[in-house]
């Protein structure tokens, strides 16, 4: 059966040898040594300030939310992962919706202005399958209106942008570590944040607003990753390079091979260092798609319709009409992609959709 992605599983006695160290350390969480060492080592591979990971990728968006939302409107994209828009409602703000841009599925940083009111406190906009926002005119339009701006950038590690790490941009960034994603601690995220005093409430906020083991900041939660996570994340790293080399290849077969003419494929912004993280088509129809997933299936291929629905259109959200994401939402299918997929299976693929 070949699914979407596949879980990278380092050599198991490399993985045993990090939970030797645990076993020997006697410390299993409250941010052992693995924790740290495995913060040191990815701040050194992404070229970042500082990361704070966390034990998945979604409670680092609540955090964020939590504050500096302040109960507020939510400038946000309807086309990304049901998370982005739970974590706005979770944290008792309220998402207003801007349509995305119909070749690099980010929000359109074009229609951002005309959805701020004197109730918006921040912008929390989605990199896309890796794929880059317009982070230039997305911080202007922050400057210009006082406003907050949240990264969810859950697809892009590793990725680079005008040279420096995705992750540099924004008040606060945010990735998934989670066992589908490129890296992986099985399940995990992280947060950046380059700004010290709101980096500081962040770090408080993670471990139930501790400040010492008897006195606290204020309000927090338990986002703390254990040392077994981080000892996966420490076997996973080594091989990231090669898994790139890897994934790279597959990428580079599926635009060699499929009718490019036929369908629609994911544009990456310029300036980018992209991860090969997801490889969506977008299909002349829906019911083109339905019909591509059957075959598929049918063969025991099994793609995934990332993202669908289009969130504007879920039940706790506020049903604002986003043509261009619901379209896109409607006929975007991901094609499986990871670092081991053989070249025939690719080629079935490519040539099922070349037939449609």
């Amino acid at each position: 059966m070949i699914n979407v992605t596949k879980t990278f599983f380092p050599p198991l006695d490399e993985y045993t040898k990090q939970l030797e160290r645990i076993w020997k350390n006697k410390w299993l969480t409250n941010r052992g040594q693995l924790v740290f060492e495995l913060e040191e080592k990815l701040k050194e591979y992404l070229g970042v300030s500082n990361i704070l990971i966390t034990n998945n990728g979604t409670i680092p968006l609540q955090i964020a939310l939590k504050l500096l939302g302040n109960g507020g409107e939510i400038i946000t994209t309807p086309f990304s992962y049901v998370a982005t828009t739970a974590a706005i409602v979770w944290e008792n703000c309220t998402p207003v919706f801007v349509d995305i841009h119909p070749e690099y599925l980010t929000i359109d940083e074009s229609l951002i202005e005309a959805a701020i009111t004197p109730k918006t406190t921040c912008i929390l906009a989605t990199h896309v399958f890796g794929n880059p926002c317009n982070v230039g005119e997305i911080d202007r339009i922050a400057k210009k209106y006082n406003l907050k701006v949240i990264y969810d950038a859950a697809h892009c590690f590793g990725v680079k942008y005008n040279g420096k790490s995705i992750f540099e941009y924004g008040d606060v960034s945010t990735c998934s570590f989670h066992a589908t994603k490129l890296f992986h601690t099985g399940e995990g995220g992280a947060i950046f944040c380059k700004d010290k005093g709101l980096r500081h409430k962040i770090f408080y906020s993670h471990n139930f607003g501790h400040n010492g083991p008897l006195a606290f900041h204020g309000l927090g939660i338990n986002a703390k990753i254990s040392d077994l996570q981080a000892a996966m994340g420490l076997s996973v790293l080594p091989y990231l390079n090669k898994i790139l080399t890897e994934r790279k290849k597959v990428v580079d077969y599926y635009n060699n091979h499929l009718n490019l003419s036929k369908i629609q494929v994911l544009k990456i912004r310029e300036n980018t260092n992209w991860n090969y993280s997801y490889y969506p088509v977008i299909l002349e129809s829906e019911s083109t798609l339905l019909n591509v997933e059957e075959i598929l299936n049918e063969n025991q291929i099994f793609p995934r319709r990332y993202f669908y629905p289009s969130l504007n259109t879920i039940e706790y959200t506020n049903g604002q009409k986003m043509p261009i994401s619901e379209s896109i939402a409607s006929r975007i299918l991901c094609l499986p992609l990871y670092d081991c997929l053989n070249e025939a299976t690719i080629f079935t693929i490519c040539n099922h959709i070349n037939k449609e």
